[in-house]
C-alpha cells in the first residue's frame, strides 16, 4: 500500500515538474526497488557513514586489536582497575598554557577542569604557562574537585610526558590541597 501511495505520489510530482522539499523530495532522489532504498542520501558531514564489520560502532575509523587468544587469562586488577579507581587525571602543558582535569573512567564525564584560558584565571595571572600557573591550576582543580565529591584519582603520564617541572608542579599542587593522587610511573 504504502509503496503504491509513493509511486503514484512520485509520478504526480516528476509529472508536473516540480520538485517540493519533504517527503516528496526525498522519494524523487530516491530510488525504490521492491520496498528498499537503492542510494541512500549522504550523511549530514559529508561521506558515508562508517560502520564496523559487527554494525555497533559508527563513525569509529579505528578497529581495536582483537586478542589472539579469546580463551586468555585477565588478571583481577585488569578487570576492577576502572572501578576501584574511577577517576583519573590528565595534565596538557603547551607553550602557552596549562589545563588539567579529572575524568571518570567508566562514563567518560569530566568532574574538574581548570585551566590558564578561562576567564578567571586569566586575569590573575602575569604568565599562563609557567610554573606559578601550573600551581594555581592544581590549586582550582582540587579545588573544584571537592565540590564534586572527588577526593582521589590515579594519573599515568603520557609516554612523551616525563613527571617533571611544569606537570610535576601541577600534581604537587593538587596533592598539596587535599586530593589523593596516585602516580604511576611505567
Amino acid at each position: 500500500m504504502f509503496k503504491s501511495i509513493l509511486n503514484n505520489s512520485w509520478k504526480k510530482v516528476h509529472l508536473a515538474g516540480e520538485w517540493r522539499s519533504g517527503v516528496l523530495s526525498y522519494v524523487c532522489r530516491s530510488n525504490f526497488h521492491e520496498g528498499q532504498v537503492l542510494s541512500s542520501p549522504r550523511s549530514f558531514f559529508g561521506v558515508e557513514d562508517f560502520v564496523d564489520d559487527d554494525n555497533s560502532r559508527p563513525y569509529t575509523y579505528k578497529k581495536e586489536k582483537k586478542s589472539k587468544n579469546p580463551h586468555k587469562h585477565v588478571s583481577f586488577k585488569q578487570r576492577t582497575i576502572a572501578y576501584m579507581e574511577p577517576f583519573t587525571l590528565d595534565v596538557f602543558i603547551s607553550k602557552r598554557f596549562v589545563s588539567a582535569s579529572l575524568t571518570h573512567r567508566v562514563t567518560s564525564k569530566q568532574v574538574a577542569v581548570a585551566g590558564t584560558n578561562s576567564k578567571d584565571i586569566k586575569a590573575a595571572l602575569s604568565s599562563r604557562s609557567d610554573i606559578p600557573a601550573c600551581l594555581a591550576v592544581g590549586r582550582i582543580l582540587a579545588d573544584r574537585a571537592r565540590e564534586a565529591d572527588v577526593y582521589t584519582a590515579s594519573y599515568t603520564p603520557r609516554e612523551r610526558d616525563k613527571f617533571e617541572g611544569k606537570i610535576r608542579a601541577v600534581v604537587q599542587s593538587i596533592i598539596d590541597n587535599g586530593i589523593d593522587i596516585k602516580v604511576y610511573l611505567d
